[in-house]
């Protein structure tokens, strides 16, 4: 008995198992075209996440960078120290989005 991935959630499971015991796929009727098709669909889905996840953080961080720049707070101001923490957290969160997809990719 190994322990597999399922194909409808991704989480580990016993190669045995007839039904997934976290999203209660039957395994039963799985072939391995069906198994395949279904791991694709996971990972195109995975990747749509990040994507999206990607442009909020894009978002931020032009939000942030365009009202530190075109609102013209004071220098010491909240709005000031909420721009520059806005683009900061956009950039950071937009790289490290880039990075999971680079890496989901590679798996």
């Amino acid at each position: 008995m190994a322990l597999i991935n399922c194909p409808g959630c991704a989480k580990r499971i016993s190669s045995k198992a007839a039904v997934c015991s976290h999203c209660s796929l039957v395994l039963e009727n799985v072939t391995e075209e069906k198994r395949l098709t279904m791991q694709k669909m996971s990972t195109i889905d995975k990747s749509s996440r990040i994507m999206n996840q990607s442009m909020l953080a894009m978002l931020l961080f032009c939000g942030g960078f365009g009202f530190m720049f075109w609102g013209d707070p004071e220098p010491a101001s909240w709005q000031n120290t909420t721009a520059i923490g806005a683009t900061v957290i956009g950039f950071i969160w937009y790289i490290v989005n880039r990075v999971r997809l680079i890496l989901l990719k590679r798996s």
